[in-house]
């Protein structure tokens, strides 16, 4: 028969043994997470590039057709593949698809300013840069999916200790008041003690920071299902018996005007052109983003017959994109602004606190008496 003694012991190896699994690799994540929370302020003081002057609403802008032309008079024998409208920036990102000097297939992408249309050079993505190098270290350990599922599992660790260290707390504390740091009683009381009240005082930001990671942990694979199944069959419905791939291609700005009427209230992100991964042989893929720092991160597909200018279909993508777009700016913090990476950070700072000092529990109490379970 299970006892409360007996359960307090099983809690108790749970905690440790997935606790001391995932500290070190959860100390990796949490001191090159704090860099990340502030990444956009990092890169903007590292960035000496002038970058472009805001446009005014009223201001007069280049249309998406003349950058398309541009585009492919830049690169002769090519073909679009798609327009990202960069969200900080007033340009445009055109990829086109063709051929290297080699005759293989490459692709070519230029930046286009919004206000005239022209070629910017606006310095692209650093793949060696600091923030990149820590970007890395925190997503996949520079080693592909397999480092980002490793760093998955230790979310979920972590996940584990957070449970089983809620579970302990109650009766380790029954007769303490909340908060207590036994000073009286040494350094290991006094170290277990601060573990334990701000492992308490943190364990809901913890729980959503495990349960976010681990979702983020399963982008690349939830993309690539999403892509396969639920694009595929997005694109089927939408197409009809006999359809042929488009043979002259209508005004991508009518295309994108068709989309803001049927959805006023979110912004065009990004245009994928016939032919390319995420759209048909015959249509025009628009993808939407909402208009707040939250629903900024939800996109919406459409799809615009290349042809006839038609809207065909628009689909809100399934719950668990959704739940892997909200993820990603809740595990860093940085959908509220300047205070919210504050808080943030403070946060991830405690936690480096609750981790080095479940380590300094371990080493000391390795090899001695027992104590009381640490929660």
């Amino acid at each position: 028969m299970s006892t409360p003694r007996n359960g307090t012991r099983r809690w108790s190896a749970v905690h440790k043994w997935s606790s001391l699994a995932a500290t070190l690799w959860l100390l990796l994540l949490c001191l090159t997470g704090l860099p990340l929370i502030f990444h956009e302020e990092i890169e903007a003081a590292l960035d000496t590039h002038p970058g472009l002057p805001a446009l005014a609403p009223d201001a007069p802008r280049a249309t998406l057709d003349q950058i398309v032309a541009a585009a492919l008079a830049a690169n002769p024998g090519a073909r679009m593949d798609s327009l990202g409208l960069m969200p900080d920036k007033p340009a445009v990102l055109a990829t086109t698809q063709g051929e290297d000097a080699q005759g293989e297939a490459a692709s070519q992408r230029q930046v286009y300013a919004l206000q005239d249309g022209k070629p910017v050079s606006l310095p692209p993505p650093r793949s060696d840069g600091v923030m990149e190098g820590v970007r890395r270290l925190h997503t996949d350990m520079y080693a592909g999916l397999t480092g980002t599922l490793f760093l998955g599992a230790m979310g979920l660790l972590l996940a584990v200790a957070m449970v089983s260290g809620i579970a302990l707390y109650g009766p380790f504390m029954r007769k303490l008041p909340f908060g207590s740091i036994r000073r009286q009683r040494g350094a290991r009381i006094q170290w277990l003690d601060l573990h334990n009240f701000l492992g308490i005082a943190t364990a809901a930001w913890l729980l959503v920071i495990a349960l976010t990671g681990i979702i983020n942990s399963l982008h690349d694979p939830l993309a690539a299902l999403w892509r396969k199944h639920d694009l595929a069959a997005m694109v089927d419905r939408a197409s009809q018996a006999g359809q042929t791939p488009a043979a002259r291609l209508t005004s991508v700005d009518a295309a994108v005007e068709t989309v803001r009427r049927a959805a006023p209230d979110m912004k065009v992100a990004a245009i994928f052109f016939p032919g390319s991964l995420f759209s048909s042989p015959r249509h025009y893929a628009i993808f939407l983003r909402g208009n707040t720092p939250v629903t900024s991160r939800l996109l919406k597909p459409a799809l615009v017959d290349a042809e006839t200018g038609a809207l065909t279909a628009m689909e809100d993508m399934p719950w668990h994109i959704r739940t892997l777009f909200l993820s990603q700016p809740l595990h860093f913090g940085d959908y509220g602004g300047l205070p919210l990476k504050l808080i943030w950070a403070a946060l991830d700072l405690v936690a480096i606190v609750v981790l080095a000092s479940g380590l300094v529990l371990w080493r000391r109490k390795h090899g001695k008496d027992r104590i009381a379970p640490q929660a």
